[in-house]
């Protein structure tokens, strides 16, 4: 046997409806289409959602409230995740990133004052809470805000 002559079982391709050509064909007049209305005439479409001329689903059910197009989600770390990383040290985005505390680079970080920190570092973040910058002054460690 060879490529060129495999080919599909007898039987298991079926020939096309041929639609249009005399009331012998079973599928003559009207070719299936029934009579009259927009499903009959060619290049007939109906919009997505469409149902017949009875109200859409998408306006019959209630809508509630709006999303905000460019709303900025800060990725948070908190201050007492910070002691995994040694002290004295400058630690940033990219190091959050590589302990796995956050997901990107890219977008903006804030820390928060939830746990204790044990360990005075420099921490680099685009923003800081109230609370983390108490507990992080408290121990000697210093901030530094990125700029967006």
């Amino acid at each position: 046997m060879k490529i060129n002559e495999i080919g599909a079982p007898e039987g298991a391709n079926r020939n096309t409806k041929r639609r249009g050509k005399g009331s012998g064909s079973g599928h003559g007049k009207t070719s299936c289409r029934g009579r009259k209305g927009a499903k009959k005439r060619s290049g007939r479409t109906t919009r997505p959602g469409f149902e017949g001329g009875q109200m859409q689903l998408i306006r019959r059910i209630p809508k509630r409230g709006f999303g905000i197009m460019f709303k900025v989600y800060d990725q948070v770390v908190n201050t007492g995740s910070l002691n995994r990383f040694v002290a004295n040290s400058t630690v940033g985005p990219a190091d959050f990133k590589k302990a796995g505390l956050i997901g990107s680079t890219k977008e903006t970080v804030k820390v928060l004052g939830h746990g204790k920190v044990e360990k005075a570092l420099t921490v680099r973040a685009h923003k800081f809470s109230e609370s983390a910058k108490k507990l992080l002054t408290a121990i000697g460690a210093k901030f530094e805000i990125i700029k967006a």
